[in-house]
């Protein structure tokens, strides 16, 4: 599902500036009035954005934040939501490292972490969006008892983001290792979630609730 980056796709995406929000670190302290007062839900890597628009479709008394990095990918995730009128999204075209200087504490309800870049190598354990340096940032911008919604395809990374989120005090529940094998869920998918249930893979799943 990698694409090569498109030509322009940063002078395109620049275009949409009632979805994009450029200078989010200005908005920290103040997305409550940014969102009309409703609960703020963040999904990290956004990605295309089928997950974080139908999301936004069900829930319109939520406001949705989508990070994405990768223009191109971000460019897509932007289009569906000016095709379907949404109103509650906004998105940033961010990298994750800073998302303590974009939100103040106990600003975001809830996170969603979908399959993200395992970085298998051990010496880049840092870089997983689960490691404990990343989760001490979530709990800080988290509301007491917020959660993080975690799926990934990847059963080392699973039993790592289990482990760091134990040991840096989260609260976990709803632990699946296979979450599509026992019965049909109606859960909302990433486009990625669609191509790994095809091919057969499992789907690893948890909710972590702070617990500050």
């Amino acid at each position: 599902m990698r694409r090569r980056k498109k030509p322009g796709a940063k002078d395109e995406l620049l275009k949409f500036e009632n979805l994009l929000i450029l200078s989010p670190e200005e908005n920290k302290g103040k997305w409550k009035d940014i969102s009309n007062n409703k609960k703020i839900h963040v999904e990290l890597g956004t990605g295309r954005g089928q997950f974080i628009n139908t999301l936004a479709e069900m829930h319109r008394d939520i406001f949705f934040i989508g990070i994405e990095i990768k223009e191109e990918i971000l460019l897509d995730a932007v289009k569906k939501s000016l095709d379907n009128g949404l109103n509650n999204i906004k998105y940033l075209w961010h990298d994750i490292n800073n998302i303590d200087t974009i939100f103040d504490e106990d600003e975001v309800e809830r996170i969603y972490i979908n399959f993200c870049d395992p970085w298998p190598k051990k010496r880049h354990s840092k870089r997983r969006l689960t490691h404990r340096e990343f989760l001490d940032k979530y709990r800080k911008i988290l509301s007491q008892n917020g959660e993080i919604h975690f799926k990934t395809d990847g059963e080392e990374l699973f039993e790592f983001s289990l482990n760091e989120m134990l040991d840096t005090e989260y609260i976990v529940r709803d632990v699946s290792l296979n979450l599509y094998r026992d019965e049909s869920i109606d859960t909302i998918k990433t486009e990625y979630e669609e191509k790994f249930i095809s091919q057969g893979k499992s789907i690893y799943r948890l909710v972590a609730k702070n617990n500050k």
